[in-house]
């Protein structure tokens, strides 16, 4: 499925890691498991953009980790997600899911 045909999130998750690698995470309360790492990429926000020129941004070199992942609920068929992680505010969330 092309990935703008996903649903797009912001949903806080608790990620469990091994060896670096997400292998689970828990959203609204119910526990997924990785099956698979398709994909795993950075991104930065707008390191040229002075924070002080744009009211309310705050920081703007904002530093993300994605994950796209194979995750399933125990009883539940798997669907792929993108995880994401936040480096300046050190908070994991669910950005898309490609179902």
């Amino acid at each position: 499925m092309p990935a703008f045909l996903a649903r797009r999130y912001a949903d806080p998750v608790e990620v469990e890691r091994r060896d670096d690698v997400p292998v689970a995470f828990v959203r609204r309360g119910r526990r997924h498991v990785v099956r698979e790492v398709l994909d795993h990429w950075w991104a930065t926000g707008a390191w040229w953009v002075d924070a002080e020129d744009v009211p309310g941004s705050g920081v703007t070199d904002d530093e993300r980790e994605f994950w796209r992942v194979e995750a399933a609920a125990p009883g539940r068929s798997s669907a792929v997600v993108e995880l994401c992680f936040a480096w300046t505010t050190g908070r994991w969330t669910v950005t898309a899911v490609l179902d």
